[in-house]
């Protein structure tokens, strides 16, 4: 087992004295890139700048107590933190304020984020795992605040789970589930719900955990008082503090951000409750100073009263160690001691600025040369075209007087030179359209790489395997099809657990996991509060460190508690690191056509528009849904499955092969063959489709459905537009609103398939009405697309091409 700081600190004088000048020297250093990172911003080399000046002391203390395999979940003010655990250095901090696209000079975001926005690399270059329990781990940060809270409880559950399970290759993950996961965020966003969510879920799961607040007493312009029921947070949380004898509550601790010796106190406390007895903590860090305010944005002297900035200024952290540090004195063996003199602290000054100073230079050369070494690459290029057209050499011209170069300004000569050579060969022209094309691929790959997967572990890559059936197979509910699949999966993958509202003792509202916690117990198989957001934030966590979750929303409607961390967490985890981390939970629920207005709802829409970076499997029976989970289990990127809601009653074949069949991510299925009309669906309303389907042939019309299977990816190999091709007609049905998904597979099937080439009458929607689907079936059959809705439209396109043959209904 893991010692804690408490356990360690038998350290000589000369030791103590050491780490006391290694701190003062490492916060002098942090607030120096403060200083110079805003003069960086205001004197135009950068764009934007939020510091951590402030909070350097309770920083450090963190960091004290931060071992190798622990993970932190924080807020864009932790660069001291960052720094003390070797996260980050000068030049990365500077090469992430410029937007250096160098993994190399900026590995936490290779300059997708701006400045603040931590992270240490999880995976080596090929998208495999590094050992996590060698590093000290920091989750990629995110802007929306209090969006860090839910990925954070499940990356502090992740250690209570490998406390039991283990598997091939765990010991990556998880040194006997010891781990920490260290949270911070700023007092104002404590008045989020994810906060109270967060802390909720973590005092009922008794997970190791340590948040910390850093108080400043504003929201950025908005006091404290203005911001909760009580400007005192602790006093808030008090009824949360566990009591003895309990295994519900947390531990709530509150220190002065300018007391140093209180501050390693505090960590010391709070590490031996998480690390020793899987408690929750909340570290209340108040009298937190901002000496520059919120950011580059404004000034905080616009909401500061005189005392107020007096009173920052006399109790900042860093004046207050140095004077601690100037007052402090032992007598060792008749002899006094004293950590540093006013001398030495001044050498400490003044040596922090020359290395900031230095960082920053570096940084800054380093960035500049990638722009310098492009535009050496391309000018002599665009120089040898200006003779062909009189335009060009304004344009160089131009370019010459810009006092500062960036990449979008090369681009910009090199395209608008370009467009007024159109129409010219010429060997000089050529030359420049290659160099083009070259470093087009480059910056593509800088800026829009990793939004899925890129490793041999992505969807796309798992190999199809068809369900088996013999004379043996039996014919049973859709439930049950699901529910046995999840069994073998559950067998096959030790690394693999579910939990959700009802998912573990009742085996779920559908019974799709019938009688599996009792086979699996109930930490793979686990029940959840009503509490959606956190419910994904488990998955998110657990799944950054190597479990693979199944995180269950009970109903397709209440996806929309998740979308924020799904839209702005999950989906941009590969993205936002470009490729230095991954999260592949799969999200399992329910929905499509069934009873009312919030059990029935289809946003997939929404889901689509603001989920990129996560597949959506839209399977149009249990069957379907069960090879998805087997294949995305096998792949690396994060899913939603959409299981039909209405199906668990009907019956399908049951496959001689659960566990091991695979259904096609980017797939589509013709399901109905046809001549002269392409139906493309998905989900429950493909049943309908396929009636509406027979009922045209009956009318004289041949109609081939597609079901689509997935809608991200979608269509990889534009089977539809060959469908499209054949029949030259095509309509799309859809229970979401208008100009939902329909817009969308529309978009995928005119656009980028091209097929509107094909097609000999206008492309049709059919969808639901706006307004959400009204109770019991007869609401159903008004509110979405009914057989009869399709029938009579469909019909109507063959009416008007061929008003004889088929002559109106109405």
């Amino acid at each position: 087992m893991q010692t804690t700081y408490i356990e360690t600190q038998q350290i000589s004088f000369q030791d103590f004295k050491n780490q006391i000048l290694g701190d003062y020297k490492l916060g002098r250093i942090s607030r120096e890139m403060s200083y110079l990172g805003r003069r960086e911003v205001l004197t135009g080399k950068a764009k934007f700048g939020i510091f951590g000046d402030g909070k350097e002391l309770p920083q450090l203390a963190m960091a004290k107590v931060f071992k190798n395999g622990d993970f932190r979940s924080g807020y864009y003010r932790d660069q001291t933190f960052a720094l003390a655990i070797d996260a980050l250095t000068v030049g990365s901090f500077f090469a992430q304020l410029y937007a250096d696209t160098s993994v190399e000079r900026e590995p936490a975001s290779a300059g997708r984020q701006m400045n603040g926005h931590f992270a240490t690399r999880s995976l080596n270059e090929d998208g495999s795992w590094k050992d996590l329990t060698a590093q000290k781990n920091i989750s990629s940060d995110i802007s929306p605040t209090a969006g860090q809270m839910p990925r954070l409880l499940g990356l502090a559950q992740a250690s209570k789970i490998y406390k039991s399970v283990k598997f091939e290759g765990s010991e990556k993950f998880s040194k006997e589930g010891n781990e920490v996961a260290f949270g911070t965020i700023g007092d104002a966003s404590t008045a989020e719900g994810h906060f109270w969510e967060t802390l909720n879920a973590a005092c009922a799961l008794q997970v190791p955990m340590i948040v910390s607040i850093w108080d400043d007493g504003y929201g950025i312009s908005v006091p404290t008082k203005n911001q909760r029921a009580k400007a005192d947070i602790s006093e808030m949380l008090s009824g949360f503090q566990r009591k003895e004898g309990e295994n519900q509550g947390c531990e709530i601790i509150q220190v002065k951000a300018w007391d140093y010796p209180a501050l390693l106190d505090a960590y010391a406390r709070a590490e031996q409750f998480a690390r020793m007895e899987s408690v929750p903590v909340v570290v209340h860090v108040i009298e937190v100073t901002q000496p520059q305010g919120h950011s580059t944005s404004g000034s905080h002297e616009r909401y500061k009263n005189e005392d107020r900035l007096a009173w920052e200024s006399q109790f900042d952290g860093l004046v207050k160690f140095r004077e601690w540090i100037l007052n402090y004195s032992i007598e060792i063996e008749g002899k006094e001691e004293i950590i540093a003199s006013v001398e030495e602290l001044d050498a400490i000054d003044e040596e922090a600025k020359k290395t900031v100073k230095a960082g920053q230079k570096s940084a800054w050369e380093s960035y500049q040369k990638t722009i310098t070494d492009l535009i050496q690459s391309v000018l002599p290029l665009v120089e040898n075209i200006k003779g062909q057209n009189t335009e060009i050499e304004n344009y160089i011209n131009q370019f010459n007087k810009l006092v500062s170069k960036a990449k979008k300004d090369v681009f910009h000569l090199v395209r608008r030179s370009l467009l007024a050579t159109r129409g010219t060969n010429s060997a000089e022209r050529n030359q420049l359209m290659q160099k083009y094309n070259e470093i087009f691929e480059v910056e593509k790959d800088n800026y829009s790489s990793h939004l899925y997967s890129q490793s041999q572990w992505k969807a796309e890559n798992v190999k199809e395997i068809k369900p088996v059936y013999s004379d043996a197979s039996e014919d049973v509910d859709g439930r049950v099809v699901v529910r046995n699949n999840f069994d073998k999966i559950f067998e096959k993958y030790p690394e693999t657990l579910v939990f959700g509202e009802d998912a573990g003792n009742i085996g779920d509202v559908n019974q799709g996991l019938e009688g599996m916690q009792e086979k699996y117990g109930d930490v793979r198989v686990a029940d959840t509060g009503i509490r959606e957001a956190t419910i994904l934030g488990q998955g998110i966590g657990m799944a950054m460190r190597g479990l693979r979750p199944i995180a269950e929303i009970q109903y397709l409607d209440y996806i929309l508690y998740c979308l924020q961390g799904m839209s702005d967490d999950l989906a941009t985890v590969q993205y936002r690191t470009k490729g230095g981390q991954k999260s592949p939970v799969i999200i399992r629920t329910r929905g499509h056509r069934l009873e009312g207005v919030w059990h029935s709802g289809s946003p997939m829409a929404g889901i689509l528009n603001l989920s990129k970076g996560i597949l959506v499997l839209v399977p149009r029976n249990l069957t379907k849904a069960a090879g998805f989970y087997n294949t995305m289990l096998q792949s690396d990127d994060p899913s939603i499955i959409v299981e039909c809601l209405n199906g668990y009653r009907l019956k399908e074949k049951q496959p001689d092969n659960l566990g091991e069949f695979t259904v096609p991510v980017g797939k589509i299925e013709v399901t109905k063959e046809g001549k002269d009309v392409t139906l493309v669906t998905y989900g429950s309303t493909w049943r309908i489709v396929m009636d509406a389907a027979e009922e045209l042939e009956k009318l004289g019309i041949s109609a081939e459905v597609i079901d689509v299977q997935s809608l991200i990816p979608f269509d990889l190999t534009n089977e539809i537009a060959e469908s499209v091709k054949r029949t030259n007609r095509l309509v799309v049905i859809d229970e979401d609103v208008e100009g939902g998904t329909s817009a969308f597979i529309l978009q995928q099937i005119l656009e980028k398939q091209k097929a509107f080439r094909f097609l000999d009458s206008d492309p049709l929607t059919i969808a639901a009405n706006d307004h959400r689907p009204a109770y019991a079936s007869d609401g159903d059959y008004f509110s979405k697309p009914s057989s009869d809705d399709m029938v009579e439209r469909i019909y109507a396109l063959f009416n008007e091409t061929n008003p004889e043959k088929y002559p109106a209904i109405f």
